[in-house]
């Protein structure tokens, strides 16, 4: 023991010094130059000029969720594109007298959110009227033993699930139309600066059943390299009292923390929810999922590499292996986070190009236009 403590305490050689010096400044100025290499970028594919819509004459009445967080900033998202689309926007939120309001004012359109809030009862009063009603819905398919006595009541029915089309179709909507949510760029965007958040792997979401079975196979190993969890129900997992510092929970994290920590992320995982959980969704149908979710474009617009599952229609939004990485198992999911923390240029690269593709496909102002195309020719 006392060999060992003096060997310890012997001060480093010179040339030890200056190689041990050498390696440590030239790691650190790699990794500044990386830096601020994906900040330049990400700051001129955002600045870049865009495809700007027309502003449409169209006076629309927007109904909100009427449910708050996590939905207000999809509302909020929605409302602030609108401004931008038509030429007069009116909010209102469900337990308002949404029919009297559109009888009396006469608008182009009322637009619910979700509609889960809002009677059906005010819907036909409105179309009664001759004024037309499209609904937007947030959660398909994991709620459709709900919407399918809802979607019915409105002149336009828009989903951000392909496999619920020929679903409401059945159900009696005669207009029925694929609109996934997109990415609000004023809260979804790149730090542009050096990020005062420094995380390897970050998860933001609630811990469903699947997402659990998921990951504990390599929860450990992901946990080694850098993994912080953030969102409610993660104390489920029985590892949790091992990484207390690292599973944040019984939080729901707004949308400006939630990109300021997908950005200063260098892999942000998205384990879509299983439209099977029988304990928390109403899909006795079972209707199954073809279209990712809205992390998918948020992730995204934050300049940093995302790893997701797979599903069959995400290919039609970020080409996998190019603006996105997919995993089909544990094993793959654990090999890849290996692969990318080490291998910097290509991550990075990955993170730029799923940051351009969401700027010049996947904007809210992209889905609105749309939707007003659909709706109004």
């Amino acid at each position: 023991m006392f060999v060992h403590s003096q060997l310890q305490s012997m001060p480093l050689r010179e040339g030890e010094v200056h190689d041990s010096s050498r390696r440590g400044k030239e790691a650190g100025l790699k990794d500044g130059f990386d830096e601020g290499y994906l900040r330049g970028r990400a700051k001129a594919i955002v600045e870049a000029a865009r495809l700007i819509f027309p502003k449409r004459s169209l006076n629309v009445l927007y109904v909100s969720s009427g449910k708050g967080y996590p939905y207000s900033p999809i509302d909020e998202a929605i409302i602030a594109t609108l401004h931008t689309l038509a030429t007069e926007v009116s909010v209102v939120v469900p337990n308002q007298a949404v029919s009297e309001l559109a009888i009396s004012t006469k608008p182009d359109l009322v637009l619910a959110l979700d509609g889960m809030e809002l009677p059906v009862e005010q819907i036909d009063a409105i179309r009664a009227n001759g004024i037309r009603t499209a609904i937007w819905l947030t959660d398909d398919p994991y709620y459709t033993d709900m919407t399918a006595r809802i979607a019915p009541h409105y002149d336009y029915v828009f989903t951000l699930e392909r496999n619920c089309l020929d679903f409401y179709r059945s159900a009696g909507c005669a207009n029925v139309y694929y609109l996934p949510f997109a990415a609000f760029v004023e809260h979804y965007r790149p730090t542009l600066t050096r990020s005062a958040v420094r995380r390897g792997i970050s998860f933001i979401g609630s811990a469903y059943w699947n997402r659990i079975q998921f990951l504990q196979p390599i929860l450990g190993g992901l946990m080694d390299k850098g993994l912080n969890i953030n969102g409610i129900w993660w104390d489920r997992l029985p590892e949790y009292a091992s990484y207390p510092d690292r599973i944040e929970i019984g939080k729901w994290m707004g949308p400006g923390e939630t990109a300021e920590v997908y950005s200063g992320s260098k892999i942000v995982l998205n384990l879509h929810r299983s439209p099977h959980d029988e304990s928390v969704n109403n899909n006795t149908v079972g209707l199954t999922a073809a279209s990712p979710n809205p992390r998918t474009f948020e992730i995204s617009a934050c300049a940093t590499l995302q790893l997701a599952d797979i599903r069959d229609d995400l290919s039609n939004f970020y080409v996998p292996g190019q603006e996105i990485e997919t995993f089909s198992s544990p094993s793959e999911l654990y090999e890849k986070v290996n692969y990318y923390l080490t291998h910097e240029t290509e991550r990075r690269e990955i993170a730029l190009r799923a940051l351009e593709r969401t700027y010049r496909e996947h904007t809210y102002s992209h889905r609105i236009h749309e939707m007003f195309s659909r709706i109004f020719g």
